[in-house]
């Protein structure tokens, strides 16, 4: 188990990670999910120990391992420049940590088939990393942090660089080699489907902090604040601030959005709702679905679906409709908010229930 107690980690006055409290378990897949320059990267090199928290303490099994670096720990890492031995074939990449460590030929070659089996290399170990496609070097780095065996690995955006077809095939299969594994996984990405196709659990990070953490599904369903619902969006959450009264919200137009149920009993007054651009659409979903006419700014049109920038009174829209849309700029269009599926903040940030859905 690793935990981190009330880390933070300042550098030159800079304030790179505040007050982080976690525990991963092993056998646990733990996305890092957040933007550029929320934290990750910075919250694994102290996971790993590459760096030294400023205050906090890291603990690796109930071991205080706070000042001990990462030579002297059994972590793995995986960057999103994947890094191999050029004049070694893939087959010796492989094995580097475990000659390393000393281990018996037999065993090495045993780890090794094994890795690369899991891994699809099997055919590849006796070519050398430049004679490979990017997706399968970055395989054969894959492989060498598992036969490490180490209790901690960290993919920092592993994927980040391969093209989209590589991505998919990789996104599917690493699940199935985590799960064979019973190691830490902590795997860093800014993409919000990437997290939510990994799975296992998530830590929504904003400026260095931990905003949420817990199973992937549940934290994108039910985010505790509006950091952590924009976060988990992209394209990005569509918002606006309105006033309660009553049974509705008030929006521009004279037009009225049914509260959720989930939320019915919070005092009249000023919130901000959220909902994502697939729960805007431009044919009713169900009876209860509100209209609303927005202009349309810029449509962007993908084959299967379209994406749709919308202005809506102060606001700025995307609605994500199925297959090609033909709005042109300054169209006027009616688009269905269903109120099934809003997110309800108050004016601090703060989600208005921990019960509230937003289905997937």
């Amino acid at each position: 188990m690793l935990e981190l107690r009330n880390v933070s980690k300042v550098v030159s006055g800079a304030e790179h990670i505040r007050d982080v409290s976690l525990t991963l378990r092993h056998g646990s897949l733990n996305v890092l999910l957040g933007p550029t320059l929320s934290g990750k990267t910075s919250l694994m090199r102290l996971m790993a120990g590459l760096d030294r928290p400023t205050s906090g303490a890291v603990f690796f099994d109930g071991r205080d391992v706070t000042g001990v670096p990462v030579q002297k720990r059994n972590v793995a890492m995986v960057y999103q420049q994947f890094i191999n031995y050029p004049a070694m074939t893939v087959y010796e990449n492989i094995a580097s940590p475990l000659r390393v460590a000393g281990a018996e030929r037999s065993i090495i070659d045993g780890e090794v088939r094994r890795a690369a089996d899991l891994l699809k290399l099997t055919p590849y170990l006796d070519r050398t990393p430049l004679n490979l496609s990017g997706g399968q070097q970055q395989r054969t780095a894959l492989a060498r942090a598992i036969v490490k065996k180490a209790g901690l690995v960290l993919l920092d955006e592993p994927l980040a660089n391969l093209d989209y077809k590589l991505r998919e095939e990789l996104r599917a299969e690493l699940p199935k080699i985590f799960a064979e594994t019973g190691a830490i996984f902590v795997y860093a990405t800014t993409e919000p489907h990437e997290a939510l196709l990994l799975g296992g659990n998530t830590t929504a990070l904003s400026e260095g902090r931990v905003t949420q953490f817990g199973p992937t599904i549940e934290v994108f369903r039910r985010p505790v604040d509006l950091i952590t619902a924009r976060t988990f969006a992209d394209p990005p959450l569509n918002t606006i601030a309105l006033e309660k009264r009553g049974a509705n919200f008030l929006l521009d137009g004279g037009v009225n959005l049914p509260v959720p149920a989930d939320v019915a009993g919070i005092a009249d007054g000023r919130y901000t709702i959220g909902f994502q651009p697939h729960h805007l659409s431009v044919t009713r979903p169900n009876r209860d679905a509100v209209s609303v006419t927005a202009r349309v700014t810029v449509t962007e049109i993908t084959g299967s679906e379209s994406f749709v920038h919308l202005d809506f009174a102060d606001a700025r829209w995307v609605m994500l409709a199925a297959g090609i849309q033909t709005f042109k700029p300054d169209d006027r269009v009616d688009v269905f908010i269903d109120h099934r599926h809003v997110l309800v903040f108050d004016d601090a940030g703060r989600s208005m229930t921990s019960t509230q859905t937003m289905a997937a």
